[in-house]
């Protein structure tokens, strides 16, 4: 069985959750790799409703290993919040693993997340406030406590001194902002280090073993491709990498034993924040959709900016990310409109371009250059079989799947595992 990786392949929120939820009926391990509370995955499956954050979606499958990989900035309170909100709710937590390599996001990092967004006024990044980017500024600048240190008190009251130090004196003297106590930090953390103490481990030998056994693997990203911190709209993007090769990275898997990569697309595109969308629109057509499709933020409730479908960056996503294959979902959103739009170029300063610009004030330039096609005004949630969906549809799955040059596996239209239709196989 292969090593699969599941990534977002717009600007997040493209379902990926539901996705790895249903591809994790089959596998044996499941391994989130980017990102942190920051996310939002949303589930619906016999279990119910769910919207998670951290925890990897194959958690509804107990034979499943859900292993949060060392790519993942944790705050632990929230994970904790995550695992005794399901199992109050009936789902075992169990074969959750965290690995020792994984970051953890601290007290400051939340203070200096906020302090640093309102420090930047009109030019706000537009993050979730989570603490996210500060955790993984701290990793780079080797000033990052990690799961393993939870399980050494000593060593963590030692490597907290240092780094509180530090930290208060940005607080205090940069922001104005009242200082931590080290006591405090260390008591909570320790509490934390207790909860999770029987989670934490060495994962790389259990990811190892399971590829080694020829089990199925998935890797399960965070965010969406564009907005990788090389490749997507810098500097408004997250702080990890969201792609194929991050997710070799932030799970601890050579490169040499990823066998597929699918980028999961929307229908249609939305992003959260700031950063040039070259499809957004601003009338009836962007409020309906985002109205029919509930397009609020799963982590901070903000309303999602929605637009047409945006094949250039779609097969800029693609491209940069070998992908195999791609689902898109959300189909049965467009289902009440009489035509569609698909963006196939772009018009930058007058001239037409086929390219995704890396400049991002070149990008916010970039007009929309439309290819429209007819709609097919029938209900798709309750369509099972491909070649039961109306012809316009099939129409519009097959111009896309020429747009973006990767063939599309599974078109879903509705949030259940059971609306997912099959074109070609995954496995």
């Amino acid at each position: 069985m292969p090593v699969i990786a599941v990534l977002g392949a717009q600007w997040g929120d493209e379902g990926k959750g539901k996705v790895v939820d249903m591809l994790a009926q089959q596998a044996s391990m499941v391994v989130r790799f980017s990102g942190g509370d920051n996310a939002g995955h949303s589930v619906v499956n016999p279990h119910g409703e769910f919207k998670l954050h951290l925890i990897p979606s194959g958690i509804f499958n107990a034979e499943v290993a859900c292993i949060i990989g060392n790519g993942v900035v944790i705050n632990p309170k929230v994970l904790i919040g995550e695992m005794d909100n399901l199992n109050e709710r009936g789902v075992n937590t169990s074969n959750l693993f965290i690995s020792d390599r994984a970051h953890l996001i601290m007290p400051y990092h939340l203070l200096l997340d906020g302090l640093e967004e309102e420090a930047r006024g009109g030019k706000a990044i537009g993050t979730t406030r989570k603490g996210v980017g500060p955790a993984f500024t701290d990793k780079t600048a080797r000033l990052g406590i990690r799961a393993g240190d939870l399980l050494d008190r000593e060593a963590l009251r030692e490597r907290l001194r240092s780094v509180i130090d530090y930290k208060n004196v940005i607080l205090t003297k940069v922001y104005g902002a009242k200082p931590l106590s080290l006591d405090e930090v260390y008591t909570q953390y320790c509490q934390y280090g207790e909860r999770l103490a029987h989670h934490i481990r060495e994962t790389t030998v259990m990811l190892d073993e399971a590829v080694n056994g020829g089990e199925l693997v998935i890797l399960e990203g965070a965010q969406g491709v564009l907005l990788d911190p090389d490749f997507g709209t810098y500097p408004y993007t997250t702080s990890s990498s969201p792609l194929a090769a991050g997710a070799c990275l932030g799970a601890g898997l050579g490169p040499t034993r990823l066998d597929r990569a699918v980028g999961v697309y929307k229908a249609y595109c939305t992003r959260v924040g700031g950063g040039p969308m070259p499809t957004e629109l601003h009338d009836e057509t962007g409020e309906l959709i985002r109205e029919r499709a509930h397009e609020y933020g799963t982590t901070t409730g903000r309303a999602r900016r929605c637009g047409w479908l945006d094949t250039v960056a779609a097969r800029f996503s693609s491209r940069i990310n070998g992908l195999t294959g791609a689902v898109i979902t959300r189909l049965d959103i467009l289902d009440i409109l009489p035509s569609l739009k698909i963006c196939i170029g772009y018009e930058l300063d007058g001239k037409k371009i086929d390219y995704f610009p890396g400049n991002i004030a070149a990008l916010a330039r970039c007009k929309p250059v439309y290819e429209e096609l007819p709609g097919w005004q029938t209900d798709t949630t309750d369509i099972r079989d491909y070649d039961q969906l109306p012809e316009a549809a099939r129409n519009y799955v097959s111009r896309v799947e020429e747009l973006i040059s990767c063939p599309v596996n599974l078109v879903c239209v509705g949030p259940g595992r059971e609306q997912s239709i099959e074109k070609t196989p995954i496995l």
